[in-house]
């Protein structure tokens, strides 16, 4: 069942609408970049916490090789005296000592000391233990053995504690190459975001501007009056149920334009019925069927012939218009040479224009567009006929064609008195007739410069009355064509 154009469509589209796809996208972006922010926060927080552990694990391994270094000491005075003086308590704090020293060769070794080191010192203390729990009597001759393996100690102490500091270097250095490898990571997902929000922004934007630009289009064509097309607009809801808004008065306008069309062929055909009655009785009276007429009425009958011959002509203008408005919307368009049809015009109109001695110059090279050739000959041809019938004698009429960006000129001239300002905005509607008149001529119907307007819309373009350069009050209209080549 067809919609009734009489009321717009109440129904709502589902879907989400033009605002809610306009936030999600905004959204989106947002999530992407978000992200990515997160990631890189996240990333410099575990950076900064393998650098604080490193700098921790460094400075406790510093503190334990100077710790080290300090134990050898003290182990070498308590096992020299517990030899010398045989004191089970120096013993036991050497053993004490031994064992400490023992936990900080493991925290070492377990930190990355090469195991060779750590070996080397249990085999010292190893010798020193074994030299301790010999029998008394060997006691002085093992102090001198437990201080060279003491002074041997030493040398491991300095080399332990020189690999300590390659292995924080060593630490530090691969850190750095982790920090370095981060930042390169953090910097390439950045600027991978940022070109995918980029990429996203300019995707959803054609993406969301499409439905306005078909919108556009359709109201335009609604504009020229090319209610052929329906109007379907696809996209968000709200722009859906524009578009459906847009269908409606396309319907109404279609509706609307019929019931003008109808209203005008009967108007037209309830006028000359009763006209030609008049006329005839006009011819009746002229003519003295019903007696002679005295010059009064001859007079009065005089001038009730010539308004049904006005009236009869406004009836056949208002028709003219009426087709001229249905035509306009069925071009047969062809390739046409617009100076080779303006010749032609101007030769099939060369009795009117000699008949006033006037000149006529047809200038531009040749263009050929696509055009109807019989709408656009009529349209020239109601500005010619202007043109020649508001030129004063031996005056002249130029019709010049020339290209811009995008369109095809045709500029129509005359010598004439011109449009006058006031009536400018009013000069291309039906009936009108501006101030300025011809003297002794035929009044026009007003409605050629109409017709001229309806046809070349139809074909996309445009007319329009211009000033003329400095003071001269001559006529100038100016039709612009598209130019699709």
């Amino acid at each position: 069942m067809a919609p009734n154009p009489t009321s717009p469509p109440q129904a709502r589209p589902h879907g989400p609408s033009f605002q809610q796809l306009l936030l999600l996208a905004f959204l989106l972006i947002a999530a992407v970049l978000g992200a990515s922010a997160l990631r890189a926060v996240f990333t410099l927080e575990a950076l900064m916490g393998q650098s604080q552990a490193s700098a921790a694990q460094a400075a406790a391994l510093n503190v334990a090789a100077q710790a080290l270094n300090q134990r050898g000491q003290a182990m070498e005075r308590s096992a020299r005296q517990s030899l010398v003086l045989n004191d089970p308590l120096l013993r036991q704090s050497f053993d004490d000592m031994a064992a400490d020293a023992q936990g900080i060769v493991r925290q070492l070794s377990d930190a990355g000391l090469p195991p060779a080191q750590a070996q080397q010192w249990q085999a010292h203390m190893q010798t020193v233990h074994d030299l301790l729990r010999a029998p008394p009597w060997q006691s002085l001759e093992n102090e001198r053995s437990v201080a060279e393996e003491f002074v041997a100690l030493d040398s491991l102490h300095a080399a332990i504690t020189q690999s300590v500091q390659e292995l924080n270097a060593r630490q530090a250095s691969e850190l750095q190459a982790r920090v370095d490898a981060s930042r390169r990571t953090v910097m390439h997902q950045l600027v991978g975001a940022i070109v995918l929000a980029l990429v996203l922004a300019l995707w959803l934007g054609i993406w969301l501007a499409r439905p306005f630009k078909r919108l556009e289009r359709a109201i335009r064509r609604l504009g020229e009056n090319q209610l052929e097309q329906p109007v379907a607009i696809t996209g968000p809801a709200d722009v859906r149920r524009v578009g459906q808004q847009l269908e409606w008065l396309r319907l109404r306008l279609v509706e609307l334009d019929a019931d003008k069309a109808r209203f005008l062929r009967h108007v037209s055909h309830e006028l000359k019925t009763p006209l030609a009655a008049l006329r005839e009785g006009v011819a009746l009276l002229q003519d003295g069927v019903t007696g002679a007429l005295s010059e009064g009425q001859k007079e009065v009958t005089q001038i009730l012939h010539q308004n049904t011959l006005v009236l009869q002509g406004e009836i056949e203008a208002l028709l003219r218009f009426n087709a001229a408005a249905f035509e306009a919307r069925q071009l047969q368009r062809r390739e046409t040479d617009l100076v080779a049809l303006l010749e032609d015009l101007v030769e099939a109109q060369r009795l009117q224009w000699q008949a006033r001695s006037l000149r006529v110059e047809v200038s531009g090279e040749r263009t050929v567009l696509l055009l109807d050739a019989e709408k656009i000959t009529s349209a020239m041809g109601n500005l010619l006929s202007n043109a020649i019938r508001f030129s004063p004698e031996q005056g002249t009429v130029r019709m010049a064609v020339s290209r811009a960006p995008g369109q095809v000129r045709v500029d129509v001239t005359d010598e004439g008195p011109g449009v006058a300002p006031a009536d400018r905005a009013h000069v291309f509607e039906p009936f009108y007739r501006g101030e300025r008149q011809p003297e002794n001529a035929v009044r026009g119907t007003g409605i050629g410069l109409s017709i001229v307007q309806e046809y070349i819309h139809a074909h996309g373009g445009r007319v329009q009355v211009l000033q003329m350069p400095g003071d001269a009050p001559r006529s100038f209209f100016r039709i612009e064509l598209p130019d699709v080549s």
